[in-house]
């Protein structure tokens, strides 16, 4: 079967970089109108020449959030199909004693972990009731379910609470004909955070971590890609409420 998003518009926050990178190339390439948006306009330049529309927006800024969500909309006639939360991650943070966390460190963690996620789901549910469809898959992690590898308590906070409003939302709006799913990453290299990170767990605890996955290997953008797509499809149209950990086997 060859999937196609003809006639689709899909918006994908943090889109810049990983992920988020990843799928609006995929689905630009599999027919959609794509929208992304992210704080660093320069790394969005040349998705923006490959034709797909982007945003300079700050996410943490839930007004802003909201008014990118109302600036898609308008862009023509189709509504969205596809809201993908993908902006996250740990602020350029590492771990250390929770007595040593500010304010500002944790309340900047579930911010773009959480607070966007709030923000732009709320934008645009009313958009989706009205077309009486869409679907919102929230980029979680694996520290959504145990704790993270990060160390970085407000970044496992925020994804335990982005599942529990994904289950939520599911049982909210599935009467409305959306479906609400979640994705859960295991370690991927996105950016140089990731590969910073890898590299201070050393050799013995780099081997650690390949002999606890069942496919012996770490995941890529496309593995968490795939499953995107494979959720924003109708081949899931009776998945509401999941978590997809695509960790291969951890």
């Amino acid at each position: 079967m060859m999937l196609s998003f003809s006639e689709k518009r899909i918006a994908i926050s943090g889109g810049a970089i990983g992920f988020g990178r990843e799928m609006a190339l995929q689905f630009t390439a599999l027919g959609a109108d794509v929208h992304v948006c992210d704080i660093r306009a320069e790394a969005m330049q040349d998705l923006a020449e490959a034709g797909i529309n982007t945003y300079v927006v700050d996410l943490c800024d839930r007004k802003a959030a909201s008014g990118w969500i109302s600036r898609v909309s308008r862009q023509g006639a189709s509504p969205i199909d596809v809201l993908i939360n993908n902006a996250g991650g740990v602020a350029g943070q590492q771990g250390k004693a929770i007595e040593l966390v500010t304010d500002a460190e944790w309340d900047s963690v579930l911010d773009i972990n959480l607070n966007a996620a709030f923000a732009l789901s709320r934008a645009v549910a009313p958009l989706m009731k009205q077309a009486g469809q869409g679907k919102i898959i929230n980029i979680c992690s694996g520290a959504a379910l145990k704790a993270s590898l990060t160390g970085v308590q407000a970044y496992c906070a925020a994804k335990h609470a982005l599942l529990g409003l994904t289950r939520q939302l599911a049982h909210e709006l599935g009467p409305f004909g959306i479906q609400v799913n979640a994705v859960a990453p295991g370690f991927v290299f996105t950016n140089e955070a990731t590969k910073k990170q890898w590299d201070n767990f050393g050799e013995e605890r780099q081997q650690q971590l390949l002999q606890s996955i069942a496919l012996r290997r770490l995941g890529n953008v496309k593995d968490i890609a795939n499953t995107a797509i494979f959720l924003a499809s109708d081949l899931s149209s009776f998945i509401n409420g999941q978590i997809i950990s695509v960790d291969g086997g951890s």
